[in-house]
């Protein structure tokens, strides 16, 4: 008698652990449980992979969907399923929204706002601030919590956290590896006086220069090294930090963004004016060649997107007063596809960084490989299809991208999350079903 599943996925260069090899895969029960020729099985459903590589799910560990408080921007139901439109699995979101996510009431409250709307699996940081120090160490601990995280630059409500003593309080207050945006923010006040009566955006990388990255990267590093603490140093955007972080990789891992790996100053300021600004910024061509070296050498772990929408009408704002932030969860694996056929890096590699690095970074629990047993994640893609990024595609509540209307050559065909095809051929199909992700060294230990 043949064996049946939920799912077989025929036909396609399934990448696995062991490389990339021709085969089916059989989903049973949300999980993957066979790899190999399934010729002979039957199905409820088939998804035939002719001609496309099968990726384990990637997974986005830094988004801001701005709910609650700002959902004139963004929101999770559009976050989530911009990010299924663009081969994503599951997203960690930010804390920064209005109310900050500090405790377990605005925790279980984003939780909540996820049920029935989101279209990927989830977790949330909470934010480390001076009235929850004390808690962080519990609070890290709970159900769809994905870590504590640090700003050392500005941000919202009381989330920045800059004193020395209180950063070193916040590091020993908990075991869980912590984000960290590391800006200085006593050199950003300092070196405001560049732009604060108005300003070219191209002073954006002038303002917010290398020094003030590696001061803030400087510091952290050694304060994980002092405190023991386990780091990730988010959205890294200079050459100057590299080797910093080579030097302290046994504790600090490290993200880039497909933003910074694509696109350089000046050129970007000058084409798309305060539509490039973000925080950290766009730099020049020789820091973005120095994150290329990153990532090939291993230095870098994973790839965000820092999606954080702003509208048109705030974009447009003049210079300094435009918010900082563009979205990106959507063009994610787009951009990077791109990036792997101009042989910038290889489909193994991007996998690394979008799936199985994250995995090893936060400790996910079944997700991030295509292994028996695992979570029946995938991102299937067709690398010869060329597309161009529109308007027309984007779910993105605040209606645009700086990629918009660039070709890319490699393109997400369908998004499916534990067996159920949730995007196919450009198209969301059924009903949002994410779940919170789980997570090893969460405790008590949650259920499957």
């Amino acid at each position: 008698m043949s064996e049946s599943y939920d799912l077989i996925i025929k036909g396609g260069d399934v990448v696995t652990p062991n490389g990339t090899e021709k085969i089916d895969v059989g989903v049973k029960g949300g999980r993957i449980v066979a790899l190999g020729n399934l010729e002979s099985a039957t199905s409820k459903e088939e998804y035939d992979a002719t001609g496309q590589h099968v990726l384990p799910g990637a997974i986005d560990t830094q988004v801001h969907f701005r709910e609650p408080g700002l959902e004139h921007k963004e929101d999770l139901a559009c976050g989530t399923a911009a990010a299924a439109l663009g081969g994503i699995v599951a997203i960690f979101e930010m804390p920064n929204t209005n109310p900050n996510t500090l405790g377990p009431v605005e925790l279980a409250d984003k939780l909540s706002r996820c049920e029935n709307r989101a279209w990927t699996d989830h977790a949330f940081f909470i934010g480390a601030a001076e009235e929850n120090v004390d808690e962080l160490g519990e609070l890290e601990k709970l159900p769809g919590c994905a870590g504590i995280k640090i700003f050392m630059g500005s941000s919202t409500g009381s989330l920045l956290v800059e004193e020395e003593g209180l950063l070193v309080d916040v590091l020993k207050n908990g075991t869980r590896r912590c984000p960290v945006h590391a800006e200085d923010e006593n050199r950003l006040r300092e070196r405001f006086s560049l732009v604060r009566d108005g300003a070219d955006p191209t002073m954006h990388p002038v303002w917010r220069d290398p020094e003030a990255a590696v001061l803030a990267t400087t510091r952290i590093c050694r304060l994980a090294r002092q405190t023991g603490r386990r780091v990730h140093v988010l959205h890294i955007t200079s050459k100057d930090e590299m080797p910093i972080l080579a030097a302290n990789k046994d504790l600090v891992t490290v993200e880039t963004t497909p933003q910074h790996l694509t696109l350089s100053a000046p050129g970007c300021y000058e084409k798309l004016g305060t539509f490039a600004q973000m925080n950290p910024p766009i730099r020049d061509e020789e820091h973005r060649l120095g994150l290329w070296e990153g990532i090939r050498t291993g230095i870098v772990d994973v790839l965000g997107s820092d999606h954080a929408p702003h509208t048109l009408e705030e974009k447009q704002k003049p210079y300094p007063a435009s918010p900082s932030g563009m979205p990106g969860v959507q063009t994610l694996m787009p951009l990077m596809l791109d990036h792997v056929n101009k042989g910038n890096l290889s489909l193994e590699r991007l996998v690394d960084l979008t799936s199985s690095g994250p995995a090893r970074i936060y400790n996910i629990a079944g997700k991030g490989r295509i292994a028996c047993g695992f979570d029946a994640d995938f991102t299937i893609v067709d690398m010869n299809k060329e597309e161009t990024i529109s308007k027309d595609w984007l779910a993105y509540k605040c209606g645009w991208s700086p990629f918009e209307g660039v070709t890319v050559k490699g393109w997400p065909m369908a998004t499916i999350i534990r067996g159920m095809v949730v995007m196919k051929d450009g198209e969301l199909i059924g009903d949002p079903q994410g779940k919170p992700v789980r997570f090893t060294d969460t405790e008590p230990a949650q259920n499957a």
